[in-house]
Parts: C-alpha cells; sequence; structure tokens
C-alpha cells in the first residue's frame, strides 16, 4: 500500500473520461488500498482513479475518511437521485488551496461493482452522496468546479493561480 501523487490541475488526465474495469482482480484490489492510504492521507473522504493518473473507473467513498469506512467502486453508475438537495464545500487535491459551496441530490442510487466483482446497488446520503456524486464527476472527465457558473468558476480558478504563484 502506498500514498500516489495526486495529478496537479489542469492536467489533461483530469478532463478525459475513465475506461470501464473488466475484472475486480488482485491488481484493482491493490489500487483501491492505494486509493485509500492517498485520501486518508489528504485528508478527504472520496477519491476517483483518473486524479491518481490512472484512467479506470475505479473510486473510493468514506464518510468518515478512514480506511475502515471506505467503500470501493468499480464501474460505478448513478440510477436515480433524490430531489432534495444538500449544500457542502467541495474541494480537489488536484487543485489544492480552493474551494466551492455545491448543491448536489441529498440522497443517491449507484449500480457498482464492489471488491469482490458482484455488482450491488448501493443507497448514499448526506455526505456520502456528495462524495460519490463528486467522484462520479472525476470519472466522466469533470470537475467540481463544473457545476459552477462561469464567472464563479472563473474567479475559483483565478483565485487558485495566484495561491500556487503565492
Amino acid at each position: 500500500m502506498a500514498i500516489r501523487p495526486c495529478l496537479p490541475w489542469p492536467h489533461k488526465s483530469l478532463r478525459s473520461p475513465a475506461v470501464a474495469v473488466e475484472a475486480v482482480t488482485e491488481d484493482i484490489r491493490a489500487i483501491w488500498d492505494d486509493m485509500i492510504d492517498t485520501m486518508v492521507a489528504m485528508p478527504g473522504v472520496g477519491l476517483a482513479a483518473p486524479q491518481i493518473g490512472l484512467g479506470l473507473a475505479l473510486a473510493i467513498v468514506s464518510e468518515t475518511g478512514t480506511r475502515e469506512g471506505a467503500i470501493r467502486l468499480a464501474n460505478p453508475v448513478l440510477l436515480r437521485a433524490s430531489d432534495e438537495l444538500r449544500e457542502h464545500d467541495e474541494a480537489s487535491p488536484n487543485l489544492p488551496g480552493v474551494w466551492a459551496r455545491l448543491k448536489r441530490p441529498a440522497q443517491v442510487w449507484v449500480r457498482y461493482q464492489d471488491e469482490t466483482g458482484a455488482w450491488v446497488e448501493g443507497e448514499f446520503n448526506g455526505l456520502a452522496s456528495t462524495s460519490v456524486q463528486h467522484q462520479l464527476d472525476h470519472l466522466a472527465g469533470r470537475m467540481y468546479f463544473d457545476n459552477l457558473s462561469a464567472l464563479k468558476r472563473k474567479m475559483l480558478l483565478a483565485k487558485a493561480e495566484k495561491r500556487g504563484r503565492e
């Protein structure tokens, strides 16, 4: 297990959709373990494989930000989302030092393969719902700030650039 470096924005891999995992193997489980170590070290509550330079449809979500609470997802697909929204400050280790308050569905249902390779349908609520949606964005080649208005996105990126120069 190892902590992997996160790609810096605007690395082109962060804009590329992830490819499906053909099978959940020992190699995939080892990647998940590294992703969990990386998430805990950040600290954070989730991570998608493209964030560490792997273009695979793999993510982890941990509402507690711990190894014990981590849910491993391969090939996740959003099935449905609640109408109720939840606000949360979102950030990314790929663009450190900035964040934005976003509204996302408070509850989502996702179909994914678990650590055994079995297909399961999971229900995610609250912070876990926000995190899984954030990871789904990464797997689609999107960043959280893509959900902001053009003006807010421009301001956030300018702030990040300024912090990077300091």
